[in-house]
């Protein structure tokens, strides 16, 4: 345990979990579509994030992450008013997802060339989060290493092609995790490095036969 688990966040609101972490889910969402500020986001609230958000400013909170604000960004609380101005169109709703932490929402983006991103992220506490599913699939990262996300086919070889450009670029893997829907069908890999992995690079891995997607995203503080 260190400093920040016992103080936690620097942040504005009245609960890190509901504000500051809410605030981290929007940010991933926002860098895993990578285009900025997206289009069209469709938010989906679940456990007390549903019952309670509102009066602990989740929705304002995931709103103001999308815009790219940080948790102790003093426009939170007029973050509808600034979704509005930038031109993010956004609605909101409450389901139960059933097995999923109480502090979850699922977050449906559609960006401004039409690239779209599905994802599943829960607030545990202190500010800290965690990203369960994207686009349909189940993963398990929390964005506080730099991450690389590898969509691919699941055929042999591609751990073996990724791993062996990451070792020519001199980047060190300090996780790796593989999920899949299906044999055969599609997969990603969920890579945790110990530095950033240069634009060069990340086409190296795109050029990839087979590979369908690659996203690189940075610590909170690297952006």
């Amino acid at each position: 345990m260190n400093l920040f688990d016992i103080l936690g966040p620097v942040m504005v609101g009245p609960s890190s979990s509901h504000t500051a972490g809410a605030v981290r889910i929007g940010r991933m969402a926002r860098r895993l579509l990578g285009e900025g500020t997206p289009r069209m986001a469709r938010i989906i609230l679940s456990g007390s994030f549903a019952a309670t958000g509102q009066g602990h400013g989740t929705d304002r909170a995931l709103i103001a992450g999308l815009l790219g604000m940080q948790p102790d960004d003093g426009r939170i609380p007029e973050s509808f008013s600034a979704a509005n101005e930038a031109g993010m169109a956004y609605t909101f709703s409450r389901v139960n997802l059933p097995g999923e932490h109480p502090n979850t929402a699922k977050i449906e983006l559609t960006g401004k060339s039409g690239r779209a991103l599905s994802m599943i992220a829960s607030s545990l506490g202190g500010g800290r989060i965690m990203v369960v599913e994207m686009n349909g699939l189940r993963v398990s990262f929390s964005g506080d290493l730099p991450t690389l996300i590898v969509l691919n086919r699941d055929q042999p070889g591609h751990v073996r092609d990724v791993s062996d450009i990451l070792a020519r670029a001199g980047v060190n893997i300090a996780t790796l995790h593989l999920y899949r829907d299906y044999p055969g069908g599609s997969a990603v890999m969920i890579i945790e490095t110990d530095k950033i992995v240069s634009s060069e690079h990340l086409d190296q891995l795109r050029s990839i036969r087979g590979i369908t997607g690659v996203t690189f995203v940075g610590t909170e503080k690297e952006g």
